[in-house]
């Protein structure tokens, strides 16, 4: 089991986000090399700003762990936190993050900024970008295509 294996597990996260008509966008965290939670992007259906597919796994890998620090811990993503999502892991004190695709327009792994490797937090995590890349931007292209075809067909209804 390595970071492609678990990648992959975000990915298939991700696909039942886009079941539910939701972003694409998965996440699994690993401890002592077992996956402990899975979760995926819930914005449309709950309606709220935080429901990212990082803050539900962070917040069922704490129940799990049984404590807010995510120490021994790696996160697997298949798009880039955003700053909300950075935050919370590095406040989470998790101490290894994977993602598949980088973000150019919000991501806080690197493409804007890197939140998480930022020396003037007393916390960081090392950051593993473009595992499955392809792939993961692949699920969001396809998602985002499909969209904004259905939105186009309600237009001309």
């Amino acid at each position: 089991m390595n970071d492609t294996y678990f990648m992959q597990l975000a990915l298939d996260e991700a696909r039942k986000a886009s079941a539910k008509g939701e972003a694409p966008i998965g996440a699994v965290i690993v401890h002592d090399r077992s996956v402990i939670a899975t979760g995926f992007n819930q914005r449309e259906v709950d309606q709220t700003t935080a429901s990212h597919a990082e803050m539900i796994v962070i917040e069922r890998a704490n129940q799990v762990i049984g404590s807010w620090r995510l120490e021994e811990c790696t996160l697997y993503v298949t798009l880039e936190p955003c700053p909300m999502c950075a935050g919370t892991i590095v406040q989470a004190r998790i101490p290894k993050v994977v993602f598949g695709a980088y973000d150019p327009k919000a991501g806080c792994a690197g493409s804007i900024m890197n939140l998480l490797e930022e020396p003037r937090f007393n916390h960081r995590a090392e950051v593993v970008g473009g595992v499955l890349q392809k792939e993961c931007g692949e699920v969001l292209r396809q998602f985002f295509k499909e969209l904004r075809e259905r939105k186009k067909n309600q237009l001309e209804s």
